[in-house]
């Protein structure tokens, strides 16, 4: 049987921007997913986010679009490479692997996929975009701290509109309270900043491959233990 995430890994025929390239494709696995699917939760808060950060670029919001548009770029080809390797059955990033395994679990909520690919992608993920935007752009992470933070912002904007539009109503209290608990424990604020360390850590670290290797080893693994546990099913 056919992956259900083959489909959409065909690339847009003609895009305007390489951010454009990346909101297509996001678009297209949010066309093929169920919606239920703990990746398509996730997909369309990233999507939302995507699209933010082009229409910014268009009306010119970012003191450097070029360093913008990179970060965005190479952060978002992390998460589609995750997709890719699921599609092609290979194992996926540790930070992501919780969640393509427990995307169809019937007792994980959607809140919980959504902050499970954002603990992933930006615990994770982001800390290597911005080092492999460094390294393209020939500068240093201070030179990109500007659109970090813009960016950022976006992300917890974002995060308090999903709390908001997936958290259980006043109806199903005896299942908020034990949701509630579980996702009070994790704080996208925090993430950033220990994604922000991370990258200045990797980047001061560039030239010894193998603390790099170990640094970045740790840094998955830890990140796919919290998107595990906020991935705990609860009763329905």
């Amino acid at each position: 049987m056919a992956s259900p995430l083959a489909f959409p890994l065909a690339r847009p025929a003609a895009p305007t921007t390489p951010v454009d390239a990346v909101v297509a494709r996001m678009r297209a696995l949010d066309a093929a997913l169920p919606a239920r699917d703990g990746v398509a939760v996730f997909n369309r808060v990233y999507l939302a986010v995507t699209e933010e950060v082009g229409r910014r670029l268009t009306v010119g919001e970012f003191p450097d679009p070029r360093a913008a548009s990179a970060l965005d770029v190479r952060f978002a080809e992390r998460y589609l490479a995750a997709v890719d390797a699921a599609a092609g059955d290979h194992r996926p990033p540790a930070c992501w692997r919780p969640l393509f395994q427990l995307r169809r679990h019937p007792g994980v909520r959607p809140l919980q996929f959504a902050l499970s690919g954002v603990n992933a992608h930006i615990g994770h993920d982001l800390a290597l975009a911005v080092v492999d935007t460094c390294r393209a752009l020939g500068c240093e992470p201070a030179d990109l701290e500007d659109e970090f933070d813009r960016v950022g912002e976006l992300l917890v904007a974002l995060e308090e509109r999903v709390r908001e539009e997936l958290m259980p109503g006043p109806d199903l209290l005896q299942l908020a309270d034990p949701l509630t608990h579980l996702l009070g424990s994790w704080s996208l604020e925090r993430a950033r900043d220990a994604a922000w360390a991370a990258a200045r850590a990797l980047w001061a670290l560039r030239h010894c491959a193998g603390i790099v290797e170990e640094f970045t080893e740790r840094l998955d693994a830890a990140v796919g233990f919290a998107g595990r546990m906020l991935l705990t099913p609860l009763p329905a």
